[in-house]
């Protein structure tokens, strides 16, 4: 019998790139996983010599226990793992199942296990934490029923995904500079690694999130979306620079975290203000990454109708009105992220630099210099105490109340523009190389190439300490 393809019409394609993908979709792309289990396993098995226990444990089963262990992401992930690994781990028998955790609202069930102690764990990415405690357990628990409920409630297609995705979560160790962390393997679909959550709204997100990530990392097994070989560039969701494929990624999961603020804003709960800030700032930050990837020229032909999907779905959104005060704030941080990860990743030649201060010091004009990108930045989370400041003023609370606040990021975040400028010129006079500083000047200046070249006018600054920054950037934005 000739082997069948896995295929998908255009409508339900164009529904996936959208975010919205309908259970035909989703069992086409879990049998694909499964298909793509198996082989794993049969390649696994064809280098032994003899019968390990694992293959015997597969072939004695009955077939609903058999099927179930071969569909089961730690399966995905342990066949990957052994296969890399050689001969020895090929021998090891299949992870053992974890904790289960089951939630249910609104008639809908949400089954998953907890895996606190698999020895595959460890391959979806992140440090996983110790085994949970009775009381971390409790919490798991509490959050999973509070996140079910809002989303079997307000977000039905979400929660239908989710419980068709989801099957295993990974505890994993925090990250202190960070507010929660979590990742997936496209070696195991359905499978997210997550710190504990803080609430439930917090998992419920973490979630969608993640299971985005899943399902595209199963689209990628059926669609090539991206050319190789691209270099990396700016990505709205994280302080490293991100090659193509991550930006989609990125752009799809921040897809379904935007869909769910939409609906919470209005929603009630207490979470409006919050909910809507969210909202206004990935719906631009989804758009413009879109837009992008689009015009950046390495999509495939399906990658760019996938995105051209994702883009029609999330362009009505940035019409929806928005409170003013909450569009200043949404745009000042997704801003403040773009003007941070230019000076953190992005710099200027040494003969450059060197280039600019003997111009300057000579009279002569600013010369047209290149910024390029840093080596060896190394992966980070995005990490801003002035989103938090953000944050804690959508709650209604005092920016200048947080007592680790500086005067500039207070007065920069509450509207003062000019108390912050003179803050931030103040800071850099005391300390030029301080890039969360400049930053801030560039948020709140008004001279052009601050704003659009921070790290030039940082390099020229550093090159020739003598000189004034706000003469600087002027020299630089004539």
């Amino acid at each position: 019998m000739r082997p069948q393809p896995f295929l998908l019409t255009d409508t339900a394609f164009a529904a996936l790139g959208a975010g919205r993908p309908d259970s035909d979709t989703l069992d086409t792309l879990r049998r694909a996983q499964l298909s793509r289990t198996l082989l794993l396993l049969r390649e696994i098995r064809r280098r032994l010599p003899h019968t390990p226990a694992w293959y015997s444990r597969l072939t004695t089963a009955a077939p609903d226990e058999a099927n179930r262990l071969i569909a089961d992401p730690m399966t995905a992930l342990w066949a990957a793992q052994a296969l890399r690994a050689g001969n020895e781990a090929t021998n090891h028998d299949l992870p053992q199942p974890g904790l289960p955790l089951t939630a249910t609202a609104q008639d809908q069930i949400l089954g998953v296990r907890v895996e606190d102690s698999s020895s595959v764990r460890h391959g979806l990415g992140l440090p996983p934490s110790a085994p949970l405690t009775t009381a971390e357990r409790d919490h798991w628990q509490r959050c999973l029923d509070g996140a079910w409920q809002i989303l079997a409630s307000r977000h039905r297609p979400a929660a239908e995904m989710l419980a068709a995705v989801l099957k295993v979560i990974v505890p994993v160790r925090p990250d202190p500079a960070a507010e929660g962390i979590s990742a997936t393997s496209s070696e195991a679909f359905g499978a997210v690694a997550m710190s504990s959550p803080a609430g439930p709204a917090a998992l419920a997100v973490g979630l969608l999130h993640e299971t985005q990530h899943s399902v595209l990392n199963a689209t990628n097994l059926l669609f090539d979306l991206v050319r190789p070989g691209g270099g990396p560039g700016y990505s709205p969701w994280r302080d490293d620079p991100r090659p193509a494929s991550g930006v989609l990624h990125g752009t799809y999961a921040y897809l379904a975290v935007t869909r769910f603020w939409r609906t919470e804003r209005t929603a009630g709960g207490g979470s409006g203000r919050a909910a809507e800030f969210e909202f206004a700032r990935w719906r631009v930050a989804v758009a413009e990454a879109a837009e992008l990837l689009i015009g950046g020229g390495e999509l495939t032909e399906a990658g760019a109708r996938f995105v051209a999907a994702l883009l029609d779905e999330v362009r009505p959104w940035l019409a929806e009105p928005v409170e003013p005060e909450i569009e200043r704030l949404a745009t000042l941080a997704r801003t403040d992220h773009r003007l941070r990860w230019r000076l953190r990743n992005l710099t200027v030649a040494p003969d450059d630099t060197a280039e600019l201060a003997a111009a300057w010091r000579a009279g002569r004009p600013a010369p047209a210099v290149t910024s390029v990108l840093a080596p060896g930045t190394g992966r980070a989370l995005e990490n801003s105490p002035r989103l938090r400041l953000v944050r804690s003023l959508v709650k209604g609370q005092d920016a200048g109340q947080d007592e680790f606040a500086a005067d500039g990021d207070a007065a920069c975040v509450r509207g003062d523009d000019g108390a912050a400028l003179r803050a931030y010129e103040m800071g850099l006079e005391k300390e030029r190389d301080h890039d969360l500083t400049w930053a801030g000047l560039a948020l709140v200046s008004p001279r052009p190439a601050l704003r659009s070249r921070p790290e030039v006018v940082k390099a020229a600054a550093m090159a020739a300490p003598e000189a004034p920054v706000d003469a600087l950037a002027d020299w630089l934005s004539g």
